[in-house]
């Protein structure tokens, strides 16, 4: 139930409701068959490996589902979450969004609730958020998942970040493409699905 705001003596309800139905809309975008390719969403531009991600980051993607897990369903409201966590919605929005493609949440009518993983990564340790953000990564993340496969398959278990980047940009724009990989860089270090060195810009499966 949404509270009604006094302004000036008179009720802004009304204005609560079109936030409700701006957030409805946004999110009518990204909700869909949880079967399907995320990509055919529109949560996100391109399919497969061409698929961009923006730059968020694990403690903010962590965050919000922790804040999720304070709600007895897992559910919240989008347009109230931002006014508590004081975000704007180009802020919540791409949090939201990768939840979803990671199937750590689904977003629906301006709702925003956890999935059962989202509640198996908000309540374990550490070592059990890890080991389930890397199954989701490789499932649901064609450019981790293809990182990986190369990596495992050759000999050295070492990859250029070119090999990749230059991939990234038969589909999207250099900057777009940055920051994908570096989306990707970020999770896949959390995970310890592989390591990243940062002066060689190389990607290995040592000390990952």
């Amino acid at each position: 139930m949404h509270r009604e705001i006094e302004f000036a003596g008179h009720a802004v309800e009304p204005f609560r409701q079109q936030v409700d139905d701006i957030y409805g809309r946004m999110t009518a975008r990204i909700a869909g068959d949880k079967g399907g390719d995320r990509t055919a969403q529109g949560g996100f531009h391109g399919v497969g490996v061409g698929m961009s991600l923006p730059p968020v980051s694990t403690n903010e993607l962590a965050g919000l589902m922790e804040t999720l897990s304070g709600s007895p369903d897992g559910r919240a409201d989008l347009p109230m979450l931002a006014e508590e966590l004081n975000f704007e919605v180009d802020d919540l929005f791409p949090i939201a969004e990768t939840l979803q493609l990671l199937r750590f949440a689904e977003v629906a009518q301006g709702d925003i609730q956890l999935t059962a993983a989202g509640r198996r990564f908000a309540d374990g340790d550490l070592e059990e958020r890890k080991r389930l953000f890397a199954e989701h990564l490789v499932a649901y993340v064609p450019l981790a998942a293809l990182i990986k496969r190369v990596l495992d398959e050759r000999p050295n278990h070492r990859a250029r970040a070119a090999r990749f980047s230059e991939e990234l940009e038969d589909f999207m724009s250099e900057d777009y493409a940055e920051d994908t990989l570096k989306a990707v860089v970020d999770w896949c270090r959390f995970a310890e699905l592989f390591a990243y060195d940062e002066a060689d810009q190389t990607f290995s499966l040592e000390d990952a």
